[in-house]
């Protein structure tokens, strides 16, 4: 560990002790939900539509990533059809029996796929990316190197995402303190990785090239939302520098699919959304509903 004047520390004269031990302080914003153990804390059973593909989730970046692809996949023809159930992180529903045995881990997004018996457990929003692509033969490459190179960047993603949300946002916008050193560190690491995906953009519509893959998917969710003001951090971060990224998030956005995805799992979503997704007339109606507020408001 680096010498440090404990004068300078925060709190002021706080050093490490030599084993650490949990107090409930420790969770600022999230101190309802964080704890340093796993495992259910309650019995709850979980809903169960008549889809094969059962989502259990919440309409964060993570959330975001699986009903975009499967918004795309419905799209392109696939029959991908999904029931999405809400899984209210703030209230700890992550931690109930069911959705632990198919998330050990306590994270959204989790799946089941009834069309294997037994039904088919997923999580890791990763991992579910690359089960379906598989399962449906889309977004997905064959070609060795393409192949490759969107497992390169979909990887980059889950590697470096925490760095935005867990280091940049929690620390600019969720602790209960303002520690320039945090905010520093992780906006000059938030800033780096637009700085990769602006030069990997220069010359390219996607990620990967002309072809959409699972890399746009994982990779827009994030990156778009810190583009657009994510964390109050747009102004702070310079996200105006990066002109390849912006003009890539602008052309996700207006796809079809990923409008429909942004809706499912997120009924608090300015602009409208649902909380529950079982069919695609729930995500019709919410675009009617919403286009007929922009209407009157206009």
């Amino acid at each position: 560990m680096a010498d440090s004047d404990p004068s300078q520390n925060l709190p002021t004269g706080y050093e490490p002790p030599k084993v650490w031990t949990w107090d409930k302080g420790h969770g600022g914003a999230f101190v309802g939900i964080n704890a340093p153990t796993a495992g259910a804390r309650e019995e709850v059973k979980l809903q169960r539509g008549e889809h094969p593909l059962q989502l259990y989730s919440l309409g964060t970046p993570n959330g975001v990533k699986v009903t975009i692809m499967l918004e795309e996949l419905l799209l392109a023809g696939h029959d991908a059809e999904y029931d999405a159930w809400l899984i209210n992180i703030g209230k700890g529903d992550q931690f109930g029996s069911d959705f632990v045995a198919i998330n050990p881990n306590s994270k959204i997004p989790a799946m089941l796929d009834y069309s294997m018996d037994p039904p088919l457990r997923l999580f890791e929003s990763g991992s579910i990316l690359v089960y379906l692509a598989e399962k449906f033969g889309a977004f997905l490459p064959t070609e060795i190197r393409k192949r490759t190179e969107t497992f390169n960047w979909l990887m980059w993603q889950m590697g470096s995402a925490p760095f935005v949300g867990g280091g940049f946002g929690h620390f600019y916008a969720y602790a209960p303190m303002k520690i320039q050193y945090a905010i520093d560190r992780y906006a000059m690491e938030t800033k780096r990785q637009l700085d990769v995906l602006d030069k990997q953009l220069a010359d390219k519509q996607f990620i990967t090239g002309d072809e959409i893959t699972i890399a746009d998917f994982a990779i827009y969710p994030w990156y778009g939302n810190i583009m657009r003001n994510a964390y109050n951090g747009a102004e702070f971060l310079s996200v105006q520098d990066y002109a390849n990224v912006d003009r890539w998030v602008t052309q996700m956005a207006e796809r079809p699919g990923v409008k429909r995805g942004q809706l499912v799992n997120s009924a608090s979503r300015p602009g409208g959304g649902i909380a529950e997704r079982h069919s695609a007339k729930d995500v019709d109606d919410a675009i009617k509903a919403a286009e007929e507020k922009a209407a009157a408001q206009a």
